[in-house]
């Protein structure tokens, strides 16, 4: 067993080459192999977001709190809220974040294949962001 006192992995910042906006990361677990579990609490401020990504096994969110959205490729944009989980497919195309007017944190996992647990895009764009979002 292995337990790690809140408070001795410090929050870092989501790197602008990968997120727009204010976005803090606080990492929960990166297990050693051969588990390939990643996971990471992340804390958007109202607008930000993340990059279009992908993850090679798939990833889930859980809504801890604020209101958020999230839209895989060619979709619509879809409300989120605290207690919804969202389950992108391996290689799904997505992003998620904070709505326009609201921070949203969640609690983001997924496993890595070959040491690698996400494959970066192009930011998405305030046309996309501002689409009429559903749900």
């Amino acid at each position: 067993m292995e337990i790690t006192a809140n408070g001795t992995r410090p929050t870092g910042r989501g790197e602008a080459e990968y997120f727009t906006g204010d976005v803090a990361m606080e990492p929960i677990i990166t297990a050693p192999d051969p588990a390939r579990l990643r996971a990471v609490r992340v804390t958007f401020a109202p607008g930000a977001r993340t990059a279009w990504h992908t993850h090679p096994l798939g990833q889930t969110l859980l809504v801890m709190s604020g209101l958020g959205l999230a839209q895989s490729w060619g979709g619509p944009v879809r409300v989120i809220r605290p207690g919804d989980t969202v389950w992108f497919a391996p290689g799904e195309k997505h992003w998620h974040g904070a709505a326009p007017a609201n921070a949203m944190t969640h609690l983001a996992m997924q496993e890595a294949l070959d040491g690698s647990a996400v494959t970066w895009l192009e930011q998405v764009s305030d046309e996309d962001y501002t689409r009429p979002a559903e749900g």
